[in-house]
């Protein structure tokens, strides 16, 4: 059985849903009018944010008065795929669902982390410190499974057939920050190695030294897909909720700032040996007799 994606064929059928309203000339409030709906309803099955029924989309075929059997038919079994549930729901509820479902699709993810280490690039112990850390009233089974969750996801790092292609820009203060113990941090830092020696993960530190940069308002990541009918997205990680940027000048603005980020950074050569020195330090500290070269 084919593995269907439940937020990217969303994504596409709220997509070719918006194509039609716009042929037939209507804006959002006008359908939502002639459905009784509101118009955010509407807004929410356009950008995939909302699960979309079979239902739904007879609807609005019948709204914009598509005549084509053929399409209407291929729009409902999209509606019908995009109900079905991927992976992650296993887990239960996950806040940040919708961007798993986007990631595990991805065909290339670049990301800019000033804070930590991205999740995809963390060990089981670092993640556990970072989800504990950041969320000190969570419970243990919750922290548990948000680890089970991030090591799953990075399944798509080491895929042999389609493995997801990463570019990671790394503020220095990701290699500093000791994030549960010393111990952990070298560990850390020894697998952050290994994995930037993949041929499709490159890895790019900006040292304090380079002072103010592109990326010094904080995280953000682009994900781009195998298919051309899906647009690329910038995604920006909150508190509360998350945000999703689509529109083509957005994810121009956030690329065209990602190509500074990098030509900034220290190459990936040079980013090793960077790394392998500061993981030096955190042996020397859990070694404090170890000769000081």
């Amino acid at each position: 059985m084919v593995n269907v994606n439940p937020t990217v064929r969303r994504r596409r059928l709220g997509q070719e849903l918006r194509r039609l309203r716009e042929l037939k000339g209507m804006t959002a409030e006008e359908v939502a009018d002639r459905l009784l709906v509101s118009q955010s309803k509407i807004s929410r099955l356009e950008n995939g944010r909302r699960s979309i029924s079979q239902r739904d989309v007879r609807d609005l075929c019948g709204v914009y008065e598509v005549e084509d059997h053929r399409i209407v038919e291929s729009l409902m079994q999209m509606a019908k795929d995009s109900r079905q549930q991927g992976w992650w729901h296993a887990f239960g509820d996950i806040p940040y669902s919708v961007y798993i479902g986007l990631e595990t699709d991805a065909a290339s993810l670049r990301v800019y982390e000033p804070q930590v280490l991205p999740g995809l690039l963390q060990t089981p112990a670092y993640a556990e410190a970072v989800v504990s850390g950041s969320l000190p009233e969570a419970s243990s089974g919750d922290i548990e499974k948000r680890v089970r969750v991030r090591l799953r996801r990075q399944e798509r790092i080491h895929d042999e057939e389609h493995p997801l292609r990463l570019w990671a820009v790394l503020d220095e203060a990701t290699l500093r920050r000791v994030v549960g113990n010393r111990q952990i941090m070298r560990e850390q830092l020894e697998y952050l190695l290994e994995v930037s020696r993949l041929p499709h993960v490159t890895v790019q530190v900006m040292p304090f030294d380079m002072g103010a940069h592109p990326g010094v308002n904080g995280q953000y990541a682009i994900l781009e897909f195998p298919d051309a009918a899906d647009s690329s997205v910038v995604y920006l990680e909150g508190i509360t909720s998350d945000l999703y940027l689509e529109k083509m000048n957005d994810v121009q603005s956030y690329s065209m700032m990602y190509e500074h980020l990098r030509a900034q950074a220290l190459s990936a050569d040079l980013t090793r040996d960077f790394i392998e020195r500061i993981a030096k330090e955190y042996t020397r500290s859990l070694n404090p007799l170890s000769p000081n070269p």
